[in-house]
Protein backbone atom coordinates (compact mmCIF):
# COMPACT_ATOMS: atom_id res chain seq x y z
CA UNK A 1 0.00 0.00 0.00
CA UNK A 2 1.70 3.42 -0.95
CA UNK A 3 2.32 6.05 1.75
CA UNK A 4 0.71 8.99 2.05
CA UNK A 5 3.01 12.27 2.88
CA UNK A 6 0.33 15.00 1.77
CA UNK A 7 -2.39 15.69 -0.58
CA UNK A 8 -0.02 16.23 -3.62
CA UNK A 9 2.72 13.46 -2.63
CA UNK A 10 2.44 9.60 -2.52
CA UNK A 11 5.48 7.17 -1.94
CA UNK A 12 4.79 4.27 -4.80
CA UNK A 13 5.36 0.74 -3.68
CA UNK A 14 7.52 0.11 -6.35
CA UNK A 15 9.71 2.34 -4.52
CA UNK A 16 9.32 0.70 -1.37
CA UNK A 17 11.16 -2.52 -0.26
CA UNK A 18 10.24 -4.47 2.92
CA UNK A 19 11.70 -7.32 4.79
CA UNK A 20 11.04 -9.00 7.88
CA UNK A 21 13.78 -10.65 10.08
CA UNK A 22 13.69 -11.84 13.71
CA UNK A 23 13.99 -8.74 15.97
CA UNK A 24 15.19 -8.11 19.61
CA UNK A 25 12.99 -6.14 22.07
CA UNK A 26 9.53 -7.05 23.72
CA UNK A 27 8.36 -10.38 23.01
CA UNK A 28 9.46 -13.15 25.15
CA UNK A 29 10.46 -16.39 23.69
CA UNK A 30 8.12 -15.63 20.87
CA UNK A 31 11.08 -13.20 19.06
CA UNK A 32 13.19 -16.51 19.13
CA UNK A 33 10.13 -18.31 16.33
CA UNK A 34 8.85 -14.75 14.37
CA UNK A 35 10.30 -12.32 12.07
CA UNK A 36 8.68 -9.41 13.38
CA UNK A 37 11.06 -7.07 12.99
CA UNK A 38 10.68 -4.71 9.91
CA UNK A 39 13.89 -3.13 7.62
CA UNK A 40 11.92 -0.59 5.42
CA UNK A 41 13.90 0.59 2.45
CA UNK A 42 12.99 3.48 0.65
CA UNK A 43 14.96 3.91 -2.68
CA UNK A 44 15.70 7.36 -3.22
CA UNK A 45 17.85 7.65 -6.07
CA UNK A 46 15.51 5.38 -8.19
CA UNK A 47 12.39 7.61 -6.75
CA UNK A 48 10.57 9.92 -9.03
CA UNK A 49 7.70 11.28 -6.12
CA UNK A 50 9.91 13.76 -4.78
CA UNK A 51 11.75 16.87 -6.06
CA UNK A 52 15.85 16.52 -6.55
CA UNK A 53 15.60 19.43 -4.00
CA UNK A 54 14.23 17.53 -1.57
CA UNK A 55 15.98 14.47 -1.91
CA UNK A 56 19.29 16.27 -1.13
CA UNK A 57 17.35 17.31 1.77
CA UNK A 58 15.96 14.12 2.96
CA UNK A 59 19.44 12.96 2.33
CA UNK A 60 20.77 14.85 5.00
CA UNK A 61 18.20 14.41 7.31
CA UNK A 62 17.94 10.80 7.38
CA UNK A 63 22.19 10.48 7.70
CA UNK A 64 23.61 7.25 8.47
CA UNK A 65 20.20 5.70 7.61
CA UNK A 66 21.51 5.71 3.84
CA UNK A 67 22.73 3.25 2.64
CA UNK A 68 25.79 3.24 0.20
CA UNK A 69 23.29 2.39 -2.70
CA UNK A 70 21.16 5.75 -1.81
CA UNK A 71 18.54 4.09 -0.01
CA UNK A 72 16.90 4.91 2.74
CA UNK A 73 16.58 2.30 5.60
CA UNK A 74 14.19 2.51 7.94
CA UNK A 75 14.32 -0.48 11.05
CA UNK A 76 11.61 -0.80 13.23
CA UNK A 77 11.41 -3.56 16.08
CA UNK A 78 9.49 -2.26 18.97
CA UNK A 79 6.46 -3.69 18.70
CA UNK A 80 5.37 -7.32 18.77
CA UNK A 81 3.71 -7.85 15.67
CA UNK A 82 4.89 -7.54 12.07
CA UNK A 83 1.80 -5.19 11.32
CA UNK A 84 2.53 -2.86 14.26
CA UNK A 85 6.15 -2.32 13.31
CA UNK A 86 5.67 -2.21 9.58
CA UNK A 87 3.44 0.49 10.25
CA UNK A 88 5.55 2.11 12.47
CA UNK A 89 8.35 2.32 9.85
CA UNK A 90 6.06 3.43 7.47
CA UNK A 91 5.00 6.20 9.51
CA UNK A 92 8.64 7.17 10.75
CA UNK A 93 9.76 7.55 7.00
CA UNK A 94 6.75 9.77 6.46
CA UNK A 95 7.35 11.84 9.08
CA UNK A 96 10.97 12.09 7.54
CA UNK A 97 9.81 12.81 4.73
CA UNK A 98 7.65 16.14 5.45
CA UNK A 99 10.68 17.23 7.52
CA UNK A 100 12.34 17.27 3.96
CA UNK A 101 9.64 19.12 2.27
CA UNK A 102 9.98 22.09 4.52
CA UNK A 103 12.23 24.03 3.15
CA UNK A 104 14.57 26.32 5.62
CA UNK A 105 14.80 30.02 5.32
CA UNK A 106 17.61 31.77 4.26
CA UNK A 107 19.70 34.10 6.38
CA UNK A 108 20.47 37.05 4.89
CA UNK A 109 23.00 38.88 6.82
CA UNK A 110 22.11 42.71 8.45
CA UNK A 111 24.55 45.23 9.43
CA UNK A 112 23.75 46.76 12.69
CA UNK A 113 22.91 50.22 12.43
CA UNK A 114 24.38 53.71 13.39
CA UNK A 115 22.30 54.33 16.48
CA UNK A 116 22.75 50.51 17.71
CA UNK A 117 26.17 50.78 17.73
CA UNK A 118 25.92 53.89 19.66
CA UNK A 119 23.38 52.28 22.60
CA UNK A 120 25.75 49.32 23.07
CA UNK A 121 28.66 51.96 23.47
CA UNK A 122 26.89 54.32 25.57
CA UNK A 123 25.52 51.27 27.89
CA UNK A 124 29.08 50.11 28.23
CA UNK A 125 30.11 53.37 29.17
CA UNK A 126 27.78 53.29 31.96
CA UNK A 127 28.51 49.62 32.93
CA UNK A 128 32.41 50.94 33.04
CA UNK A 129 31.63 53.99 34.87
CA UNK A 130 29.55 51.99 37.46
CA UNK A 131 32.52 49.66 38.15
CA UNK A 132 34.63 52.28 39.07
CA UNK A 133 32.17 54.10 41.48
CA UNK A 134 32.26 50.66 43.54
CA UNK A 135 36.24 50.74 44.16
CA UNK A 136 37.74 52.69 46.92
CA UNK A 137 38.12 56.25 45.98
CA UNK A 138 41.40 57.58 44.27
CA UNK A 139 43.20 60.43 45.06
CA UNK A 140 41.42 62.18 41.73
CA UNK A 141 38.19 61.86 43.30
Amino acid sequence: MPIQISRQITIPDADLELAFVRGSGPGGQNVNKVASAVQLRYRLATSSALAPRVKQRLRLLAGQRVTDDGSVLIQARTQRSQEQNRREAEQRLADLIRRALIEPKLRRATKPTRSSKERRLASKQRAQRIKQLRGPPGRDD
